[in-house]
């Protein structure tokens, strides 16, 4: 009896391994592929631009100097507060990174408020891409996060799949007679 429920387990832990992989190919190799750009954003300037140096530490410009030098930029598209999606302060590296709702990026001198780089970021677009969210809310939570959650699953059946044969092998020797 035992043995045919453990052979039952089996059979339905291979169908479901199989099937999970199946039903979560496509998002998991968005996942993947997404995941190992995000890995290399600091050594590929092409995903996200590389962090120069300013020439003091602490800012020393006024906001509305911040937003005259964006503006500046026409690649930036900032005509205003609204375009800005953020503003990263690096006082160590004494710049300031202004990030454009265009997704592109403007470091300038923390001291001087000098235009030092002007690039195109596309980090943040695919970390939108590696959660799901680029796509819409409900992909993100209706097939990113079920992805998830099957590939824990496979990961739990495919254990079992490599464990179970140790284990019979195991009690077999076991009850070998010697």
């Amino acid at each position: 009896m035992a043995k045919k429920g453990r052979n039952r387990t089996a059979k339905w832990t291979r169908k479901a391994h199989r099937w999970g992989a199946v039903v979560v190919a496509l998002p998991f190799i968005v996942v993947l592929s997404s995941g190992v750009l995000l890995q290399l954003k600091k050594q590929i300037d092409w995903i996200q631009p590389h962090t120069v140096r300013g020439v003091g530490g602490s800012p020393s410009i006024s906001f509305s100097h911040v937003l005259e030098a964006a503006m500046a930029v026409p690649e930036a598209e900032i005509n205003g507060w609204a375009d800005i999606d953020r503003v990263d302060v690096r006082p160590e590296h004494g710049i300031l990174k202004v990030r454009a709702k265009s997704r592109w990026e403007v470091q300038l001198d923390a001291q001087s408020g000098e235009v030092l780089q002007v690039a195109y970021r596309r980090s943040d677009l695919i970390e939108s891409i590696h959660d799901g969210s680029f796509f819409s809310s409900g992909v993100k939570l209706w097939l990113f996060l079920p992805t998830a959650l099957l590939l824990i699953g496979l990961w739990a059946t495919g254990l079992y799949l490599f464990v179970a044969p140790h284990l019979v092998k195991r009690e077999r020797n076991r009850l070998r007679p010697k």
